[in-house]
């Protein structure tokens, strides 16, 4: 069984099983109260003890504050709740082994406060993981190498829309087929920066879902739009002014991100975002219009995912013990959506994958999801000071 990552699974994400709801002072009367306020830190933690237990963290103060239980030598975090407003108490639940710890205060709009050191004794050697943070600071690296990687990508998908648009005006349906994937696929692995994308990324990749007139909606343009077009014979002419907004629009997105950032936050949690939507919308065939190359697009998800990994690495790997199992994953994933490209140079389409096989590539997607999912609160920035 795999050891539960401390500040995913206990309070920092909701989608990793936050405990977020208040908690009544009366509701635990055996356990700890600890005082937090502008002025004071971890008071109330009178009778230090090994094993699981719950603190029941009340802001007495007037702003809202983040509380981290550390190790006071190292800052190493075993435990954290957000967004503690004042006059209220929320639970903090931890298994604590032998070891030194205090809390740590950060009320908004102040200076952190590091409460007085405990030292915990009589119970088992410290097992449970703790994180290092990551602060803003760390991550300007991987963001400037991120940013770069999409802007690099851009260029290539502004190519590729362009020799899209020029096979379609062309008359060869063959020919601008072969492009609309290789287009596609490029914007596929850019997986991480599509909250930067803003409007562009529905303009470019959305879908008919939620359209008035669905597939025959004004409002539905873009990858999707053409690729109903193109697999369902409608008459090129006709579609070369849909090919000609998909370039104009890559060619505006590419300009205006230039002005635009990768957010922290984001890069964080899309390195389980991409494979999670790649399990709902690329493995249940609901994105396609007609091209059966749900398949390649998973693989591009993958390829998407690696580059958030690969910028992220230098910080995930003194702090993720499972980074090796991811890699291991990915590859694993790999060769399972590889399978499915032909020697012709195809796809399989989804609904021809044999079932058991469809199966099993559901299975390792999965399983790589679950591996990745406690990246997101590990590689968050946090303030330490």
């Amino acid at each position: 069984m795999r050891t539960r990552w401390v500040v995913a699974g206990v309070v920092v994400a909701a989608a990793a099983g936050a405990v977020v709801a208040f908690w009544p002072d009366s509701a635990a009367a055996g356990d700890p109260g600890i005082a937090v306020s502008r002025s004071a830190c971890g008071t109330g933690w009178a009778d230090p003890k090994p094993g699981p237990q719950t603190f029941r963290l009340h802001n007495t103060g007037s702003v809202t504050a983040e509380v981290d239980l550390i190790d006071p030598a190292t800052g190493v975090v075993y435990g954290e709740v957000e967004g503690l407003g004042p006059a209220t108490t929320r639970p903090l639940r931890v298994n604590l082994g032998n070891g030194s710890y205090a809390f740590r205060c950060l009320p908004e709009d102040s200076a952190a406060i590091v409460g007085p050191a405990v030292q915990v004794t009589g119970g088992a050697e410290r097992t449970v993981p703790g994180v290092a943070p990551v602060t803003h600071d760390d991550l300007l690296g991987p963001l400037k190498a991120y940013q770069q990687h999409v802007t690099s990508g851009l260029g290539e998908l502004v190519a590729n829309t362009g020799a899209l648009k020029n096979a379609v005006h062309g008359g060869d349906r063959a020919a601008s087929e072969a492009a609309w994937l290789t287009a596609h696929l490029t914007y596929e692995r850019l997986g991480a920066a599509y909250d930067a994308f803003g409007d562009s990324d529905g303009a470019l990749n959305g879908t008919a879902d939620g359209l008035p007139g669905g597939t025959a909606d004004p409002g539905f343009t873009g990858f999707h739009r053409l690729e109903q077009g193109l697999w369902h014979g409608e008459d090129l002419g006709a579609l070369a002014a849909v090919a000609d907004q998909l370039d104009a629009d890559a060619r505006a997105l590419q300009t205006s991100f230039a002005d635009s950032q990768v957010d922290g936050n984001d890069l964080a949690l899309r390195a389980h975002e991409i494979m999670e939507n790649t399990l709902q919308f690329e493995l249940t065939g609901r994105t396609d219009y007609g091209s059966g190359t749900n398949l390649a697009t998973a693989r591009a998800n993958l390829d998407g995912t690696r580059a958030v990994l690969d910028v992220l690495r230098p910080l995930l790997a003194p702090r993720y013990p499972d980074l090796s199992e991811v890699d291991s994953w990915l590859t694993r994933t790999q060769s399972a959506l590889d399978a499915a490209h032909r020697p012709d140079g195809s796809w399989t389409p989804l609904a021809e994958l044999p079932h058991r096989e469809r199966q099993k590539l559901n299975a390792d997607v999965s399983e790589l999801t679950e591996l990745l999912a406690p990246i997101a609160a590990i590689a968050e920035p946090r303030r330490v000071s």
